[in-house]
């Protein structure tokens, strides 16, 4: 079945995140970080990148298709301690879709999404070994907007709060009200769903198209009507770790999960069964109430 498997977060340097060295993680590449002076490199995980590129929307600088220009140059703009650097996004694939369609199903989510949207997206595909055991793209988006130069635009201003009559307002320590406004939405709480239900619906076009029955739903269990615990993501490391026979914390917990949904499902399978006996029960009743009165009549 496919994994329906989507996480968003973002690389932030308060966190002591790092743009240049998420895109050399997700490229498998060496690149040199000019904030810090040091050079990021992941080269031994090429055994397992299956495809990498570089998206750009029309008016971005074509050098920007050099992944560490690209990121050196957000690093540089973000000059604040707690900036936010880039967002990133991992999407499991559809084992059931070849992979060369899963190279164009996702470069075809991320022009729609993103990259018409202004962003840039630095996009890579993992197959870790066994080939096809866990398949899935990173992105690494940009979040400021480029202008028609291909300069980095703010990604907010200071906007004057203004009363009835148009006029500032001043607060008690002599300062104006003012308020930030975001030059883009890109930040906006609900992209994220926009997104997800856009890479469920692509995915389950692609396994139609493949004439497969699964279906992809990136909806809760509980959101879904489903009475069951989800499992925990494990992630690469833990589910290699599992591979060789090692138990881990998250490991024991999706076993228990798996267990407590095993017998929650007996459970409901045993009190359906008893509901089904009781109404079989409730019909024979009064069948035989019937029969009963039927004897109570007076005949010739």
């Amino acid at each position: 079945m496919p994994c329906p498997d989507f996480d968003v977060s973002i690389v932030q340097r308060s966190e002591n995140g790092s743009a240049v060295s998420s895109s050399a993680y997700i490229s498998a590449s060496k690149l040199y970080c000019a904030y810090d002076m040091d050079s990021k490199d992941y080269r031994y995980k090429q055994k397992e990148l299956v495809y990498e590129t570089v998206m750009l929307p029309d008016h971005a600088p074509p050098e920007y298709a050099d992944r560490e220009k690209l990121w050196n140059s957000v690093e540089a703009v973000e000059t604040q301690w707690n900036s936010q650097l880039a967002r990133k996004l991992r999407l499991s694939l559809p084992r059931e879709v070849p992979m060369e369609q899963c190279v164009e199903m996702v470069r075809e989510y991320c022009q729609e999404q993103f990259v018409s949207k202004g962003m840039i997206v630095d996009l890579a595909i993992h197959d870790p070994a066994p080939p096809g055991h866990n398949p899935h793209a990173h992105l690494l988006l940009t979040m400021r907007s480029l202008d028609e130069q291909g300069h980095w635009m703010a990604k907010a201003k200071k906007e004057y709060v203004l009363d009835e009559n148009g006029e500032r307002i001043r607060l008690p320590n002599g300062r104006w009200k003012s308020r930030k406004v975001n030059l883009n939405d890109w930040n906006n709480r609900g992209n994220c769903e926009t997104w997800r239900h856009a890479w469920e619906t692509i995915q389950n076009e692609y396994l139609e198209r493949n004439g497969r029955p699964e279906r992809v739903s990136l909806k809760s269990y509980e959101r879904q009507g489903i009475d069951r615990i989800p499992m925990v993501h494990m992630g690469p490391a833990v589910a290699h770790m599992e591979a060789k026979g090692i138990r881990t914390n998250i490991g024991d917990l999706n076993r228990d999960i798996q267990k407590t949904n095993s017998l929650m499902a007996s459970i409901r399978n045993a009190l359906q069964a008893l509901q089904t006996w009781l109404a079989s029960l409730r019909e024979k009743r009064k069948i035989l109430l019937e029969e009963l009165e039927k004897l109570k009549e007076p005949t010739l």
